[in-house]
């Protein structure tokens, strides 16, 4: 017996008669020698599910084993072996591929043994003689390696330890080598059995920053999804030992201990959900406890002084990751009530501080903003109106205890601590603002002479403005002292703030054009001095993002929407400021872009209720003459050549809390209307646009998703998907598309999906596979009944490229369903689109499964009509389409053939053979050879 070929599925000789399963294997043998492995693998499958013999079952999964080999699976190859191989012991193909998929898996003792059972087997096979060969080779490499990095742990640890190698090239090399040795789940074994923790321990004590950030590399690898290591590694550290690291002055050296204790929280989640056990099934300690433990040591280390600003944002980003539910769908949130509990008044504390006083907490620009988001996460995860009161009992507690009795200092605070919540859980802001006396001492504070305190004060008051309850208060109240701060104050980090408040004022009518709170021109002086401190590159990035935030108010505008795409300068600020270490000004740049491309909702009013509205004289809403069509699609264009989608790519991969399910939205609902035209597509896929949609459309809000899947779709249908979306990447897009299949999406998203799954559909079988593993066929086939008729079509077209696959045409073949009659009846519509998709599908099918042939004559009695206006029609296409049917149906039987020979579509088959050459008269000509062969017609004398 030979061996043909390390992973080719062997036929095997056919018995009389063979049955379906040996035809569905010479099918999937056919499928592999062309490279569909994945079809290949589809085929055995169905074979297997036919009630094979075991002799059979055994080559099925040997040839299952092969297809996995060719895709890499490595752990299905080498189960599928093990099948066949309990069906036939002797199995010595099985046997080899086993022994295969087990080196590749890094299992040479166990592949090592199959082998020489091959061996034993066929003591002349060269092929297993050379393989044998070759792994015993490794298996030597890997037992000298295997005792030598004992010593070379060893080796490393000394050089890193010994305080005369300090600095030297040796030491960076030793600190490169433990990092890459742990990367490797044998590896990080090794240094773990070698004292490993505890020597890595010594390392982070040095306070060398080098060192330690050797060691927390090293660890990740260390605990990386493996649940008993990470908490061995928590017990020799200690907890708080490690969440202190997150503290330090070292921002490279804060990063690594966030990216350790992130590894750490995915083990410990991962434990609990598994009940306690291990990568390697050892029982450890409870990983809820721990879990726990490590969230109370991050909520200590907000408050602690001396944590550096850097630290205390990591700290609340964990928090943020690993707190709340991924999805409501989970009952439990227990952990978020019991960090309410805990540590509430602690992300109040640094939501409330005041930046860079003495004795007070360091913070970044991006501490209070990542408080708000942890505080708004946390609110969210509530489940019922007593968890909520709760929470904004111990808010206002808090606000109080500063408010009440604690001077100046502690007003500012609590004021503070309001603005906080006004950017995170709204609602608990509203109700602080509510207190008595907080507001008023806002106002008063504005007045003040001490810049910080104005500070405090005009941010309060511009984050009330944006609550309906408040706005009316603020704009009788608050307006004139804005005015006032903006014209009278010295302090450019004064009036920036001033005239936010002022643009969030002037935009209270939003895009209703007669609606302006100011005075003619007045919005466009305010915006016109926004984008010369944006411009200003000597002002501190915090500074001039509330130039952004004014600008994100002032753009509801159209007049000031014209000028600021005119600006170059302004926009190439906004760009670099939006990529910049000032995260919190991502929402603004957002809201800003959002404004300028009109991509908010905006319904059209009923004429009828306006009219109603007039007669009954209530306020009308009128749209600004420059936010109609052309100048939305001119300033779109100007963007574009901005390099808008470049920044905004940037923005959608920054790993900040502050990129929020909202700002996902804003960010999809600018990409939807950059894809808006056709033209502009391809400059948007060729700045990365493709790309950053794809996070877009699979996390943040349901409208947000939406909007992305929208624009995946636009890009999709017009351009190539896999230049679109190279690699993997192309199967991550199939679920967005279709989730805009459902119900709940307007009529065009649904035309669009089907458009771009059509487009996909035609590619390749593994993304129809995929397509049908996210179960779009009922979708597609209920589309194909929608009244409107471009919808209907679409829906057909995307069926048609679908019945390539097997599990569709064994839909269709199935009895008891109109599928068939469906696709017959569309090829006699009047829509000639619709006719062709239809015809097409049933060409294919007919092609595909001869049995469905006999069935057409059943499903209507209009079937010869709606053929014989096919063979007839003066479009080529659909008459080919129409010939190839009458093809299949003529060879799949003789009576079929005897029907249509008797009726018109002999006459009309015989003129359209004599035609010139072309497919139409080839497969005519075929339809006719076939007839004279079942002795249906006669040829003519002169042999046609």
């Amino acid at each position: 017996m030979t061996v043909s070929g390390p992973g080719t599925p062997e036929p095997r000789p056919a018995a009389p008669g063979a049955s379906a399963v040996e035809q569905l294997r010479k099918e999937g043998n056919e499928l592999f020698k062309c490279g569909d492995y994945e079809g290949a693998l589809t085929a055995y499958t169905q074979a297997l599910g036919l009630g094979a013999t075991p002799q059979d079952q055994a080559i099925l999964h040997r040839n299952r084993a092969a297809c996995h080999l060719k895709l890499e699976d490595y752990n299905k190859a080498e189960t599928e072996a093990s099948k066949a191989i309990e069906k036939d012991g002797g199995d010595v193909k099985a046997l080899y591929r086993r022994s295969q998929a087990l080196e590749k898996l890094g299992r040479l003792d166990q592949a090592v043994l199959d082998l020489q059972r091959c061996v034993s087997l066929e003591p002349k096979n060269k092929v297993f003689q050379e393989a044998l060969r070759n792994i015993g080779g490794q298996i030597q490499e890997k037992v000298r390696y295997m005792s030598s990095t004992d010593a070379k742990v060893e080796q490393m640890f000394q050089i890193l330890l010994d305080p005369q190698e300090k600095g030297t090239e040796k030491k960076q090399k030793a600190s490169q080598n433990l990092v890459v040795l742990a990367r490797e789940d044998a590896g990080a074994e090794k240094i773990f059995r070698s004292n490993g923790v505890q020597l890595l321990q010594r390392l982070l004590d040095t306070g060398e920053a080098d060192l330690m950030l050797a060691a927390l590399r090293t660890l990740v690898g260390i605990c990386s999804e493996h649940q008993s290591r990470t908490v061995a590694t928590l017990s020799v550290l200690g907890t708080r030992r490690v969440v202190s690291i997150l503290g330090v002055e070292s921002q490279a050296v804060s990063l690594a201990a966030c990216h350790l204790l992130q590894v750490i929280f995915d083990a410990l989640k991962e434990g609990v959900k598994k009940g306690f056990r291990g990568k390697e099934g050892a029982i450890i300690v409870d990983p809820a406890r721990e879990l726990k433990i490590l969230i109370s040591n991050l909520l200590e280390l907000l408050t602690e002084v001396g944590v550096s600003g850097q630290g205390r944002d990591n700290a609340l980003t964990l928090l943020i990751k690993a707190v709340p539910r991924k999805s409501l769908k989970d009952p439990n949130n227990s952990l978020t009530l019991w960090v309410i509990d805990q540590g509430l008044k602690k992300i109040l504390e640094v939501g409330g501080s005041v930046q860079e006083p003495p004795g007070e907490l360091a913070v970044t620009a991006n501490s209070r903003m990542s408080a708000s988001v942890l505080l708004s996460k946390l609110f969210d995860d509530l489940k019922c109106d007593a968890e909520r009161e709760n929470f904004h009992r111990l808010c206002e507690n808090y606000i109080k205890s500063w408010f009440e009795g604690q001077g100046l200092a502690g007003k500012l605070r609590a004021i503070q601590t309001v603005s906080c919540l006004l950017q995170g859980p709204c609602e608990a802001g509203n109700r602080a603002l509510e207190l008595s006396g907080v507001m008023e001492s806002v106002i008063a504070l504005c007045a003040s002479e001490q810049e910080e305190e104005q500070l405090v004060a005009v941010e309060a008051l511009i984050h009330a403005a944006g609550k309906a309850k408040r706005a009316s208060f603020i704009t009788a109240n608050g307006v004139s002292l804005l005015k006032d701060l903006y014209k009278r104050s010295e302090k450019d980090s004064i009036r920036i703030r001033a005239l936010v408040g002022l643009c969030k004022l002037g935009s209270a009518g939003g895009t209703d054009f007669s609606m302006k709170q100011f005075a003619e021109g007045s919005t466009l002086k305010l915006a016109k001095q926004c984008r010369k401190w944006l411009c200003n590159d000597q002002m501190d990035a915090g500074t001039r993002r509330w130039a952004v935030e004014g600008l994100a108010y002032l753009t509801f505008d159209a007049d000031v929407k014209e000028e600021f795409v005119e600006d170059e300068a302004a926009l190439k600020a906004l760009f670099q400021l939006s990529t910049s270490e000032e995260r919190s000004v991502l929402f603004a740049v957002a809201s800003a872009l959002v404004n300028c491309t009109n991509s908010y909702d905006c319904e059209e009013p009923d004429p009828k209720m306006v009219e109603l509205a007039k007669y009954a004289k209530q306020h009308v809403p009128e749209q600004h003459p420059k936010d109609k069509p052309a100048f939305v699609r001119a300033r779109v264009k100007k963007l574009l050549a901005a390099g808008v989608v470049s920044a905004m790519t940037c923005m959608v991969k920054t790993e900040s809390p502050v990129l929020t399910g909202s700002c996902r939205e804003l960010l999809s609902r600018v990409f939807l209307a950059l894809v808006d035209e056709v033209e502009d597509r391809g400059t948007v896929v060729a700045q990365g646009g493709g790309k950053a949609l794809l996070p877009l459309a699979l996390e943040g809000t349901d409208v947000g998703q939406t909007k992305a899947a929208q624009a995946l779709a636009k890009l999709t249908i017009t351009s190539n998907p896999e230049m679109t979306f190279p690699g993997e990447r192309i199967y991550e897009v199939v679920r967005p598309l279709v989730s805009l299949l459902h119900l709940s999406c307007s009529g065009l998203q649904n035309f669009e999906a089907l458009m771009a799954l059509t487009n996909l559909a035609g590619i390749s079988e593994r993304l129809r596979q995929k397509i049908l593993k996210e179960k779009a066929v009922p979708m597609i086939e209920g589309y194909m009944f929608e009244e409107h008729e471009m919808i209907r079509r679409a829906a057909t077209e995307c069926m048609c490229n679908l019945a390539m696959s097997k599990e569709v045409q064994d839909l269709f073949e199935a009895t008891g369903n109109d599928r068939l009659k469906l696709l017959v009846l569309y090829s006699g519509e009047d829509d000639e689109l619709l006719r062709r998709a239809a015809a097409g599908g049933l060409a294919m099918l007919t092609s595909m499964r001869p049995s469905l042939c006999s069935r057409i004559p059943q499903v209507t009695t209009h079937w010869l009509e709606i053929l014989q206006a096919l063979l007839l029609s003066p479009n080529q296409e659909l008459q080919h389409r129409g010939v190839v049917v009458a093809l299949n149906m003529v060879e799949a039987s003789k009576e079929i053939a005897g029907t249509l020979m008797e009726s018109e579509v002999l006459e009309i088959l015989s003129v359209l053979a004599k035609g010139k050459e072309s497919p139409v008269t080839r497969a005519a000509a075929a339809c006719l050879g076939k007839a004279v062969e079942y002795g249906l017609i006669k040829p003519h004398q002169d042999g046609e």
